[in-house]
């Protein structure tokens, strides 16, 4: 462990464009690596591209038929023996739940030994935090993350975003959004505290910027109802005030607000127009069904009631935008709540982290190459409770 201090505390004084050299120095100077390589997943998780001062120029590599990528999937390291004696060893770097990426590390076959795995693994995890920290200060690891140029409105909507996913003992939730590199103004939003998960799923209009000005003045409305300590409704309300305020009607915007007590599973929830939710429970699925209430921003002074449900241990939640129901095929038949129930029953043993992506891929395969005509959002809650 004394190795791994000292690589910890070269990443936590190293300036924030040259951890992945400070890592890789540290990770020579402690285990004998000859080369170190740190990938990033891409907006769309389909690839892994290099961290490097000129992007893309290295070839990318498949989330989905590579080594890095098994090692990103199954979120455990993947050992690869390859010529001249190298042992490469991909480990995932991921920060609570939250998969960001694949660290390689090359080493003499005489240098490598299993027990050093569970060190590597705490590096990795060191790495990801200080890249979390180091995003406040260089565009270095979220260039990395691109396969493409992002839309505008696609810049804007990613920097909303909590994460991909997250990780609790209650709760592991994942999320995914398409297009991902020109969007419409789809969202969501999360936040826990020692008591509660909040969850916010936003169903965004128009196109384009004014989708994402849109989604930005909601996201940011509800989280500042939610720190200044207001009540689920009174978020909404508040919400609906500042968007009423600067449009007047002419544009709003469709919510499912949820907040999750951890230790009874009781939720709470309003319904604004909102996205729809499925509930899988044993191999039931089923919707789960609110009273309509009107889309924040429509009317002024809008008053907003809660209800609530319960949530089991071992139950799975999936929430999708209308992008994902409204889906349609190149026969020009929508997707609907039975193909979404059939999804949901043949992606049940795949962890939240991935279903979005899972769903999503179906969903694909149904347009049979049609462009998305709207955001198609997809987020997944498995919970697990207390006790």
């Amino acid at each position: 462990m004394d190795s791994y201090a000292a690589v910890e505390r070269a990443l936590r004084t190293a300036a924030p464009h040259l951890l992945v050299d400070v890592a890789a120095d540290a990770l020579r100077e402690h285990w004998g690596a000859v080369g170190v390589e740190l990938r990033m997943a891409d907006y769309a998780v389909t690839s892994l591209q290099v961290v490097e001062p000129v992007p893309l120029a290295t070839e990318p590599v498949s989330v989905h038929d590579s080594p890095q990528g098994r090692a990103f999937g199954a979120q455990e390291p993947r050992v690869e023996r390859g010529s001249g004696g190298l042992v490469t060893v991909h480990l995932p770097v991921t920060i609570r739940g939250d998969r960001m990426g694949v660290l390689s590390v090359s080493l003499p076959e005489a240098r490598y030994e299993k027990a050093m795995l569970p060190e590597l693994v705490h590096i990795c995890e060191a790495l990801g935090h200080e890249i979390l920290v180091a995003e406040r200060d260089t565009d270095l690891y979220l260039v990395a993350r691109r396969a493409a140029r992002l839309t505008l409105a696609a810049e804007v909507q990613w920097q909303l975003l909590p994460g991909r996913s997250l990780d609790r003992p209650e709760f592991t939730l994942g999320a995914h959004l398409e297009p991902a590199y020109a969007i419409f103004g789809d969202g969501y939003d999360w936040a826990v505290s020692a008591s509660t998960l909040t969850l916010a799923v936003t169903n965004g209009m128009g196109e384009g910027i004014n989708a994402s000005l849109l989604s930005s003045l909601a996201t940011n409305a509800l989280r500042n109802a939610r720190r200044a300590g207001l009540g689920l409704a009174d978020q909404a309300a508040l919400a609906d005030q500042a968007i009423y305020g600067q449009y007047r009607g002419k544009a709003y915007l469709s919510v499912l607000l949820m907040r999750f007590d951890l230790a009874t599973g009781d939720v709470e929830a309003v319904d604004a127009g909102s996205p729809r939710l499925w509930r899988m429970r044993g191999s039931e699925v089923e919707q789960v069904r609110f009273e309509a209430q009107l889309p924040l921003g429509m009317f002024e002074d809008t008053q907003y009631t809660t209800e609530h449900f319960q949530v089991l241990a071992g139950d799975r939640l999936l929430f999708g935008s209308d992008g994902v129901y409204d889906t349609r095929s190149a026969s020009g038949e929508t997707y609907g709540d039975r193909a979404l129930a059939r999804s949901m029953s043949s992606t049940r043993l795949l962890p939240p982290s991935q279903v979005p992506r899972a769903v999503l891929g179906e969903l694909a395969t149904y347009r049979s190459g049609v462009p998305l005509a709207d955001d198609a959002l997809v987020v997944c809650v498995d919970w697990a409770g207390r006790g």
